[in-house]
């Protein structure tokens, strides 16, 4: 590929290859965004042809400067084309755009945690080298987090893999390989890491409510104690983070926390299954004990 080395940009930022993003939900945003700061150029956007869609796709193509296209309509010149859709659309979108490029010795990623390279067959089929390369990290609506220092995962194209690599390290990540035999283990793990740790966070608001703590002074109140286990966890690891009346053995107070827990019986059930987890993972004393009080 030819390119004019503008004043100002380096060699290795101009020989860096045009990316075309499919999708601009909070991923394709994030992602979006971190490539044009980081030297790369963003060709397109590419949405569905709904107006919304359209519109959504607009307002992140004028920050990155690209240009927006309508699946339906579009034209790719991009070296790499990156489908940050959900999981299930996937295969019907890469569908959908086969006849809009020539595929052979283009690079084509997704960022589904859970789902193999193998959803882009359709372009393999075409000549296009295929990998997902999935973030470990949380995206949501209202943040917009940086990618330094993320770890993605990797699996895919032995040439595709080799782009997705290098597009980590100039993203200030870190790339590590995924077997595609894991994905569904890989994504369990990041589940539990954010989504289902929001989950248990929502239902440590619950159990405030019990104590007659409610709303933002339940979450305002119990911020200290989370940022230090965090920070525990982060520098000690989980054995030496644990504390409390499981790591003691004291089981009548566990007994009564499960009493007090009747009063909403989703807390209760989630509180007796991270106790299971935790005579089973952590050190804990009265094992017996707490085990019969957990029945």
């Amino acid at each position: 590929m030819n390119s004019v080395i503008l004043p100002g940009v380096s060699a290795a930022h101009s020989a860096r290859p045009r990316i075309a993003i499919v999708g601009a939900g909070n991923l394709a945003t994030t992602l979006a965004i971190a490539l044009h700061q980081t030297g790369y150029s963003i060709d397109q956007i590419i949405s569905r042809k709904t107006a919304s869609s359209v519109r959504k796709a607009g307002r992140l193509a004028r920050k990155v400067g690209a240009q927006v296209s309508s699946a339906d309509k579009a034209q790719i010149l991009a070296d790499i084309v990156w489908f940050c859709v959900p999981d299930a659309a996937i295969a019907s979108v890469a569908q959908s755009l086969a006849p809009a490029a020539q595929w052979r010795g283009k690079i084509a990623l997704h960022s589904s945690g859970a789902f193999t390279s193998d959803e882009l067959v359709i372009l393999r089929g075409r000549g296009a080298f295929v990998a997902s390369i999935h973030p470990l990290m949380t995206f949501v609506r209202k943040s917009r987090p940086s990618l330094a220092e993320v770890p993605f995962a990797i699996e895919g194209d032995p040439a595709a893999v080799r782009a997705a690599r290098k597009i980590v390290k100039n993203l200030s990540g870190h790339a590590f390989a995924i077997r595609n035999q894991d994905k569904a283990a890989y994504h369990a793990w990041g589940t539990f890491a954010s989504p289902l740790l929001t989950t248990l966070l929502v239902t440590t608001e619950k159990v405030a409510a019990i104590a007659g703590v409610n709303g933002k002074m339940a979450r305002k109140r119990m911020l200290p104690i989370l940022r230090q286990t965090l920070e525990n966890y982060a520098n000690f690891g989980a054995a030496d983070s644990f504390s409390g009346p499981i790591v003691r053995g004291d089981f009548d107070t566990v007994k009564r926390h499960l009493q007090s827990l009747r009063k909403d019986p989703i807390a209760r059930q989630v509180y007796i299954s991270l106790a299971r987890a935790a005579l089973a993972y952590l050190p804990t004393k009265n094992k017996a004990a707490l085990g019969k009080a957990l029945e």
